[in-house]
């Protein structure tokens, strides 16, 4: 089924950047065939874990986020980029190449001790998943998995998640340059 989807994601060379080919999944997602493989995939990896929230991180992380949501039948908590949230907010920086970036949640969003499952369409270099984790963290909740529709191995994102080792990290499609 991987492959199925793989072969309806469009490689954009030199966007944002020269060098660069990215993954752009708009492709895969305008077939409702393949987008319903992407939210069944991912539903199904973490269907008995008992998840009472799915944190979409922004802004892809909502496409897929929302109907995994549903399907497990917990709620919807949205990680945004700061300024975007009109309530009190908690706030992760991280580190990017050149730089740092922040992601934000309501302070309100997770009861204490819930379980959350964290949705999100690319894993690259790990650094928006990581502090998701740690953000949810620190408003109280419990993260148990985070789920990506695709994953550049070589960029080696999943080493930011050894720390978190009773994280279940799922990626649906792989790619190795």
């Amino acid at each position: 089924m991987p492959e199925i989807v793989k072969t309806k994601i469009r490689d954009i060379p030199d966007f944002p950047k020269p060098g660069i080919i990215f993954k752009d999944i708009t492709t895969a997602i305008r077939c409702p065939e393949t987008f319903r493989r992407i939210v069944n995939f991912l539903s199904e990896e973490f269907k008995d874990m008992n998840v009472d929230y799915v944190a979409g991180i922004e802004s892809r992380g909502f496409i897929f986020g929302a109907p995994i949501a549903y399907n497990l039948g917990a709620g919807l908590v949205i990680v945004r980029k700061p300024g975007k949230l009109p309530a009190e907010v908690e706030q992760m920086t991280y580190e990017l190449e050149y730089g740092t970036d922040s992601v934000e949640i309501h302070k309100d969003a997770v009861e204490p001790g819930k379980k959350v499952l964290i949705i999100d369409d690319l894993l690259a270099t790990g650094g928006t998943a990581a502090a998701t984790v740690d953000l949810i963290e620190k408003v109280g909740g419990k993260p148990v998995g985070i789920g990506f529709a695709l994953e550049l191995l070589f960029l080696k994102g999943i080493e930011k998640f050894k720390k978190y080792d009773e994280l279940k990290i799922v990626s649906m499609v792989k790619y190795n340059l």
